[in-house]
């Protein structure tokens, strides 16, 4: 399967916590910090699985929240995600479970990044 998506990034207000928080959360669902780095007067940090998909940096915060799903291998990953953010700091937005408007097997946790974007973690069940 190709993937339609190179990567996404976004600023955050403050960089330290949330690499911090990233690099913990993602680490949940075997997604590591590949690239950290300072340009410009600008620090960026990129996740990923072989590359960087996945970016946070400073600069200019746009406005709006952001939604980024994750994909996850498993139930316990999504579970785990979710009880990791929530001990980084992160915000509840929806609990670890099935999510069937969405389909018979969409199993998903959200969170509020420290930023107030909206993170997710899924897996797609079909078993």
């Amino acid at each position: 399967m190709t993937n339609i998506i190179d990567h996404v990034g976004f600023s955050v207000a403050d960089f330290e916590k949330s690499k911090a928080f990233y690099k913990a959360v993602l680490g949940t669902l075997g997604i590591q910090l590949l690239v950290d780095f300072a340009y410009e007067g600008d620090s960026h940090a990129g996740f990923g699985i072989g590359k960087p998909d996945f970016w946070i940096g400073t600069g200019q915060q746009k406005r709006g929240q952001v939604h980024v799903a994750f994909a996850a291998r498993s139930r316990a990953e999504v579970e785990a995600f979710h009880s990791v953010a929530l001990s980084m700091g992160g915000t509840d937005n929806g609990p670890p479970g099935l999510r069937p408007q969405y389909h018979p097997g969409y199993y998903g946790a959200f969170v509020f990044d420290p930023d107030g974007n909206n993170v997710e973690a899924v897996f797609h069940d079909k078993g």
